[in-house]
């Protein structure tokens, strides 16, 4: 059934009956292929282990922070905002759901992203809608809760009820950081509107503006607790990567045919690392056209580009084996071991050698807890 033939009261009953959202694991990975399944392109996640522009710069543009803290249900005097007719912004309707509002509040607010067909429409649905029904509108996409779903952790020995008992005294919470029309929001599902921090400020300037909002939390809790993460929605890095290998290739295809017509062979290899390092390199040939230079200057070009060729090529293939590693991760959280560690155990058993392994696990644990 659409969203657009249930008025807010058949949304509010929907979320009610709806089948439950499962807690997802704090993981870049799982982020990233939550968004590529969403149907989302050209965005990834990634993990930040500090608030430096330097660490900020190696994962390329920034999209928006997601912080995830252990959440007290302390009172915050902050006052909230009504969100503009630009800002996205969701209550959280549904318990565990915080997550994927959380990569929402960045995706939707981030003109600049593809979001793909799906998510295109059900921004462009929920436009006009008010927080609470925004949140309602959440809890009943089909698409969003399987995506969301898809990542639980297969825990066939632990039911919901005691899986619940076990964990309601360390409550986790999402909360994004994002720059809308020139200015800079807190977005937490749990309060009743965004919080404004300021100005955004030009570019990327919101990442120094966020910077002492978010150490600010840190330090609030820092005396009781030490479990905080901070991921970054970013561009694809692989995407950024290919484009630049691209200029790269362009330039250094051109300069060879150069070097080729001039001097009739192409440096050695080893020739070539001599003038990276014994030369600066030269401007690109935006700059300086490619006819205007001299053989040396075309050759000490030549030696910097194939520089840059290799070291692009190899930022590639780490991003690859990167995400790559996450598939295989997020297989492994999927997959249920159960079945094959029971058969494993029986064997085991069968063969009598269970028995003699228990002990000595006994005996180690034993040992250990002296």
């Amino acid at each position: 059934q659409s969203f657009c033939s249930l008025p807010a009261a058949g949304l509010f009953r929907r979320a009610l009956m709806a089948s439950g959202w499962c807690t997802i694991e704090s993981d870049p990975g799982v982020f990233s292929e939550l968004i590529t399944e969403l149907g989302v392109k050209g965005v990834q996640v990634h993990e930040l282990w500090s608030l430096d522009k330097e660490s900020m710069a190696e994962v390329g543009p920034v999209h928006g922070l997601i912080f995830l803290f252990r959440w007290r249900g302390e009172k915050d005097d902050r006052a909230t905002v009504t969100p503009g007719p630009g800002v996205f912004f969701a209550s959280q309707m549904i318990p565990n759901a915080c997550a994927t509002q959380a990569i929402l509040s960045v995706l939707m607010n981030c003109p600049s992203i593809s979001l793909g067909e799906e998510m295109t429409a059900f921004k462009a649905f929920t436009k006009d809608f008010p927080p609470d029904v925004k949140g309602l509108a959440i809890s009943n996409s089909d698409l969003l809760r399987r995506v969301h779903n898809s990542f639980a952790r297969a825990e066939p020995t632990v039911s919901e009820e005691r899986r619940a008992s076990k964990e309601e005294d360390e409550v986790y919470h999402f909360i994004s950081y994002v720059p809308v029309d020139g200015k800079l929001y807190e977005l937490d599902g749990l309060k009743a509107g965004p919080i404004c921090l300021g100005d955004a400020g030009p570019g990327e300037a919101w990442l120094d503006a966020v910077t002492p909002a978010i150490q600010a939390r840190i330090e609030q809790y820092s005396s009781r607790e030490i479990r905080f993460n901070l991921m970054a929605v970013t561009a694809d890095r692989r995407e950024r990567l290919l484009a630049e290998q691209a200029v790269i290739e362009k330039e250094r295809n051109m300069t060879v045919g150069k070097v080729q017509a001039r001097a009739g062979k192409l440096p050695s290899p080893a020739e070539l690392e001599r003038l990276a390092a014994s030369h600066p390199e030269p401007p690109a040939t935006g700059e300086v056209a490619v006819d205007e230079r001299t053989l040396e200057q075309l050759l000490i070009a030549l030696a910097h580009l194939t520089a840059r060729a290799a070291k692009v090529a190899a930022d590639i293939e780490n991003e690859q084996q990167r995400v790559g590693q996450w598939k295989i991760e997020n297989i492994r959280r999927r997959h249920n071991y159960a079945p094959f560690i029971v058969n494993f155990l029986k064997v085991l058993a069968e063969r009598g050698e269970l028995g003699p392994l228990v002990e000595q696990a006994k005996k180690k644990q034993r040992h250990g807890a002296r």
